[in-house]
């Protein structure tokens, strides 16, 4: 998993929780990797998983939340950090539409040795989106977190069901988006 997935979870505990929180999940969390995380580096995604569980046990939210907070913050993070993947877009069935094809393809380009989660959108009818999650490393969760803030960043509001396809364990899950009348 890229680095930037870890310096913006640790930036996240920073601000909303408080720098000596992040210094207390990172020491009793005992990685590998001491915490030391660059933006582009790559790393294994169950440092951050070991980084979740700790602020569980520091914060007493749950989990699956804080993931979901997780998702949404990063969601912001990249709309600043990365503009161009929004110029143009003007909804959020549109940049979904082109996340895999346009983001993921570029985040390939970039770093040859990225594996950015498979993501399915399809159009469910007038008002709907279908979107397929995939991914080995059951961050479902997140990607929930991220479509939230997609779709707060667009301004329509929807109902979001999630599906998981796979018992439970976030490797595989559908979520319909329903637009709000």
């Amino acid at each position: 998993m890229k680095g930037i997935i870890f310096t913006e979870f640790l930036e996240m505990v920073d601000q909303k929780f408080a720098p000596d929180v992040t210094e207390r999940i990172i020491e009793n969390a005992a990685l590998p990797s001491g915490g030391a995380y660059t933006t582009i580096g790559s790393y294994d995604h169950t440092e951050l998983v070991k980084l979740v569980v700790e602020l569980s046990k520091e914060s007493g939210v749950e989990v699956p939340e804080l993931v979901r907070i997780y998702g949404f913050y990063l969601f912001e993070r990249f709309v600043r950090t990365y503009p161009r993947f929004f110029s143009g877009m003007k909804d959020a069935f549109t940049f979904l539409e082109g996340l895999d094809s346009i983001v993921h393809q570029e985040v390939r380009k970039l770093y040859s040795d990225a594996t950015p989660p498979r993501i399915l959108c399809t159009r469910a009818g007038e008002g709907r989106m279908e979107v397929l999650y995939e991914s080995d490393r059951c961050f479902a969760d997140a990607a929930h977190g991220l479509l939230l803030g997609c779709i707060d960043y667009f301004g329509k509001e929807m109902d979001v069901a999630r599906e998981d396809l796979e018992g439970g364990a976030g490797r595989k899950v559908r979520f319909l988006l329903t637009a709000k009348a």
